[in-house]
């Protein structure tokens, strides 16, 4: 039982950082129906921007506070990976929209390569450690020797994912921002014909997307406490996985899919072999998608005749 909680601790806290990496995913595919393949590179380029961030603060300006040192990190990194996603749209992808389906998806693989390439080259090849931040934990109970413990860190995570949901589900729904986007999903051309800045939508729908991956980041950074320049592939694939797994543009899908994932690898991690987590959570993937091809919480595509 104590080894069953202290995974479940484990997992909700990975698939809180799935789940934020694969609301840009659902993002950008439910208004403009393409799969940005260089969403996993973007977060690896946040968590770059939030470790030479921290210790720029902790060494040359000599905070020592860290929870000030993590919400200067949080908005540095949220504003320049904004920034790197606007400009990727603009370059990359905008040009490309009318163009044929592959075109996009090939630009976006081409980004991908660009990013992991410009970091490698940029940062060196060798992992990147930060000192750990928050090595306090909370001791939940204690048996036969065994503890369930939650780490501080882990509950920043928690409580920082879940407060920037509810933050997020806010903008989508209540704001003129939130209307517009929905309008973009449905009907492009439409949506432009009543006075909707398409353009506009779509490069803040990005850079929204973006800002949420940047906190992933952040959180990846603060938990591991190392980064490397392919970090950004695997967690990209896995993220991408629960954003099909929960339903692809839907935005409680993203989220509920990426804590199955988390929750997956973690508990096929304690009762089974760790070699063969990914394996689990890919083939977990497929199964469901035999079942429900539209994901758990997706709607049925209706195509128009």
């Amino acid at each position: 039982m104590e080894v069953f909680l202290q995974q479940l601790i484990n997992g909700l806290t990975l698939g809180s950082i799935y789940g934020l990496i694969a609301i840009g995913y659902t993002m950008v595919f439910g208004i403009i129906g393409m799969v940005n393949f260089a969403h996993g590179d973007v977060f690896m380029v946040s968590a770059f921007i939030a470790l030479i961030c921290m210790l720029v603060l902790s060494t040359v300006l000599g905070i020592s506070s860290i929870f000030l040192m993590l919400a200067i990190t949080l908005v540095v990194a949220m504003a320049f990976t904004g920034l790197v996603s606007w400009s990727i749209e603009r370059v990359a992808y905008r040009p490309l929209r009318g163009s044929f389906r592959l075109a996009p998806m090939i630009s976006a693989i081409g980004m991908s390569i660009l990013l992991s390439n410009f970091v490698q080259v940029a940062q060196g090849p060798r992992n990147k450690p930060l000192p750990p931040m928050v090595p306090d934990v909370i001791v939940l109970m204690e048996r036969d020797g065994y503890q369930v413990t939650l780490a501080y860190k882990q509950l920043i995570i928690m409580v920082v994912t879940a407060a920037l949901l509810a933050g997020f589900w806010w903008l989508v729904q209540k704001t003129s921002l939130g209307r517009a986007q929905r309008a973009c999903e449905q009907d492009r051309k439409m949506a432009a014909l009543l006075g909707i800045n398409v353009d506009r939508t779509i490069s803040l729908t990005f850079v929204i997307g973006a800002a949420l991956a940047a906190v992933a980041g952040v959180m990846y950074l603060m938990y591991y406490g190392v980064v490397n320049f392919a970090d950004g592939f695997v967690p990209g694939v896995k993220a991408f996985t629960a954003a099909v797994l929960g339903g692809i543009g839907s935005l409680p899908g993203a989220v509920l899919g990426g804590l199955l994932i988390g929750l997956i690898e973690t508990f096929w991690s304690a009762y089974f072999s760790i070699e063969y987590k990914d394996v689990a959570a890919f083939s977990i993937l497929v199964v469901a998608l035999i079942f429900l091809p539209q994901g758990l919480l997706g709607r049925p595509e209706v195509e128009k005749v």
